[in-house]
């Protein structure tokens, strides 16, 4: 289940200054669509919506921490939830989206503007009460190295 370590270490270039010509040299077509143009996984088609192993899910362009499993839960909404992202949006852009006539909240990589999906305000009630929905294809998923016997 585990994805590269980020699309724009094929570069070797600073994320930011990746052209949408070179991205799609390094993303496939549907990576390049979600994380590219905004797009948007048909729902319940993502790898990682039913999965909840242990590990970090980092952003499939520069391959920069985002989410921690601690932090997924089954929303049921069709695509992976979580209700915290990494240090509190430290790695996370919010910006407001209407692009289908109400407001809703688009999240992005801080470090190279890749579209990863929304955040609502629908979340657990006893943690963050937010849930970030996230496109499958704008994360890789990184396990946790099995834990030590003591």
């Amino acid at each position: 289940m585990s994805s590269c370590g980020g699309a724009s270490s094929k570069l070797d270039k600073d994320p930011k200054q990746i052209t949408k010509e070179e991205w799609k040299k390094v993303l496939t077509p549907e990576q390049f669509h979600i994380t590219q143009e905004a797009g948007t996984e048909p729902k319940g088609t993502g790898k990682l919506d039913n999965f909840f192993k242990p590990g970090n899910y980092n952003c499939i362009c520069c391959g920069i921490e985002l989410f921690l499993s601690d932090n997924k839960f089954d929303s049921g909404c069709g695509w992976p939830a979580f209700d915290e992202s990494v240090g509190n949006d430290k790695n996370i852009i919010r910006l407001e989206d209407n692009s289908y006539g109400y407001l809703r909240t688009e999240v992005r990589c801080k470090n190279c503007n890749a579209h990863l999906g929304h955040v609502f305000d629908d979340g657990p009630k006893n943690t963050t009460g937010q849930r970030y929905c996230i496109n499958s294809c704008a994360i890789g998923f990184f396990p946790a190295p099995p834990k030590q016997d003591k």
